[in-house]
């Protein structure tokens, strides 16, 4: 019982080193699920605010930060040549791909033979366009099983108002 004092105690010093609004049962957290997920969190925004601080984005990170833990969703980061440089951790549970196995590849990965041709004409011209998009579409995992995203992409303004990445909000959906 001692250990699980001890764990609690370490649990509450560090919770409240962080930006939350409310906080698990962590005695029921046996297999530290919870604070597993919240340090990956944590870990996704220091890497998406370096990001932003190499690049210079004007982009409110506190909107990045709600989307993160609100809605549990996965983010996205590309290059001007479609290319991704960022995807959070949890991006796993949805299509069981790591993140390091994605880097430098472009989204087109996750398409296949339904992955509909129109919504995809629709994402490329709000690219090209520099326009927010909001589709779902038909996406697959690394074992070929598809599953529906929802996506919300956006262009990534720096401070001079010049586009330097393109950020996607996804989630699975029904």
């Amino acid at each position: 019982m001692n250990n699980l004092i001890n764990y609690e105690n370490a649990l509450g010093h560090y919770y409240k080193t962080l930006a939350l609004n409310s906080l698990p049962i962590s005695s029921l957290d046996f297999y530290s699920q919870s604070f597993e997920n919240i340090c990956m969190i944590e870990n996704d925004m220091k890497s998406i605010s370096q990001l932003a601080a190499q690049n210079n984005w004007k982009l409110n990170s506190t909107s990045i930060d709600k989307h993160l833990r609100d809605q549990d969703h996965i983010i996205v980061v590309t290059n001007l040549k479609l290319q991704i440089v960022f995807a959070t951790k949890n991006i796993w549970k949805m299509n069981r791909y790591r993140p390091t196995e994605i880097i430098g590849k472009k989204p087109k990965i996750f398409q296949g033979n339904n992955t509909c041709r129109i919504s995809l004409e629709y994402i490329s011209n709000s690219i090209k366009n520099n326009k927010p998009f909001e589709a779902t579409i038909v996406n697959y995992r690394k074992d070929g099983e598809p599953y529906n995203c929802w996506i919300k992409g956006e262009p990534v303004y720096n401070v001079n108002g010049k586009v330097v990445n393109f950020i996607a909000f996804e989630k699975e959906v029904a």
